[in-house]
């Protein structure tokens, strides 16, 4: 297949997956006021729903994910994303859970987002389409879970941005969650974060071919800056330690340093490969949209400036994990919800994992957490009266 995350035939329009379409009746009411109508949610599930319908886990990806979270992508022919936790015999084990997990609205995999087309003009929405915020992928999200037949999920787990969402639908809709995992997330987005995602934007909008959100009309795309947007986020995604470790100063192509401005250290071509790869998959709006999303999200914020305020009362189980080198999300982020989740009197327990694989540790093969996630889950199964890893058939 053609890589084509725009709009027209691509995925934005036509995915490859489950979609759910919501008549102009139904509409997202978005934090910004405005009304999105018709929405369309494009999705991926993976098990079966018992018939109590008490089994369900919702997956929230993060920043530049989607819903193939456990599925070969249609773009790229790579693996899904969470292949590590998502699976028969992994800690969300697709044998014993119904696994849910949709593209985000805002992004360009098929739920409505900038490269879908605006029923309206018959042109891709672009940066007409409403600014979004987490709360309102949540609510997305929930709208989906209505039209499933599910009353309450059994778990919402997710990293990063995923993570956020997952604090966004305990404080949300209590009710429906009965255990929450976030991984490597915060209540709110740091001002050091908002300004690394300023630097992509402006990467993105610098790019002559961006045209003021307008590319796809012309049949462009902004690659350079959406390539240069990656590669600075990619950075912030790995520890110095893991930098160090995985190129050092190695040159390129050989010993000796060719006095030039192409990549010559291996890590510069690294990068370099990561923003190519990104641009392959992924829509420059989409990119504007997701990030601005997070870098709204305040959770005390909507609950007078108490986070504690935000869980008051919860009966949801709560399991989150920071990782020792996560510099973007680091454990002081955790600490904090576990504080407020404390104080609400809110049933937690918390982890934080010794590693040097930085804030993409949530993303990877690291045995404590998919320990860790693989207890979380099987002792809320067995409160839950669902049959957990090791119990009889």
């Amino acid at each position: 297949m053609t890589a084509n995350p725009g709009g027209g035939n691509g995925e934005a329009d036509n995915p490859h997956s489950l979609v759910v379409k919501f008549s102009e009746n139904d509409p997202l009411i978005t934090d910004a006021g405005a009304v999105l109508a018709p929405l369309t949610i494009a999705y991926q599930t993976y098990g079966v729903l018992n018939a109590a319908k008490s089994n369900a886990i919702l997956v929230c990806h993060a920043l530049t994910g989607d819903q193939h979270v456990a599925n070969v992508n249609p773009l790229t022919g790579k693996s899904g994303w969470w292949e590590t936790m998502v699976g028969p015999g992994k800690p969300i084990d697709t044998s014993r859970y119904f696994v849910i997990c949709s593209n985000v609205v805002g992004g360009c995999m098929g739920t409505t987002g900038p490269a879908s087309t605006n029923p309206a003009t018959h042109k891709p929405y672009a940066v007409d389409l409403p600014v979004i915020t987490i709360r309102d992928m949540v609510r997305a999200q929930a709208k989906l879970v209505d039209r499933l037949g599910i009353d309450q999920l059994f778990c919402v787990a997710g990293g990063s941005m995923g993570g956020m969402q997952v604090l966004q639908w305990a404080a949300s809709y209590p009710e429906r969650v009965f255990c929450a995992m976030p991984i490597a997330a915060a209540a709110r987005h740091s001002s050091q974060n908002i300004a690394f995602h300023e630097v992509g934007r402006q990467a993105i909008m610098a790019d002559p071919a961006w045209r003021a959100g307008r590319y796809l009309d012309a049949g462009e795309r902004p690659g350079k800056g959406l390539a240069v947007a990656r590669m600075a986020a990619h950075i912030t995604y790995m520890s110095e330690e893991s930098l160090h470790n995985k190129f050092g100063r190695r040159l390129q192509g050989g010993d000796a340093p060719k006095f030039s401005f192409d990549a010559e250290f291996q890590v510069e071509s690294y990068l370099h490969h990561q923003g190519t790869s990104f641009v392959e998959r992924f829509d420059a709006n989409s990119y504007l949209y997701v990030t601005r999303a997070m870098d709204y999200f305040d959770l005390a914020a909507d609950y007078g400036g108490s986070l504690a305020a935000a869980f008051k009362g919860s009966k949801t189980r709560f399991c989150l994990v920071s990782f020792t080198s996560d510099w973007l999300f680091p454990t002081a982020a955790s600490r904090s919800v576990v504080h407020a989740l404390n104080a609400g009197g809110a049933s937690v327990s918390f982890v934080e994992i010794e590693t040097d694989k930085g804030h993409d540790a949530f993303l990877l093969d690291v045995p404590e957490l998919l320990k860790t996630s693989r207890g979380f889950l099987d002792s809320a199964a067995r409160a839950r009266g669902l049959r957990a890893a090791g119990d009889a058939a």
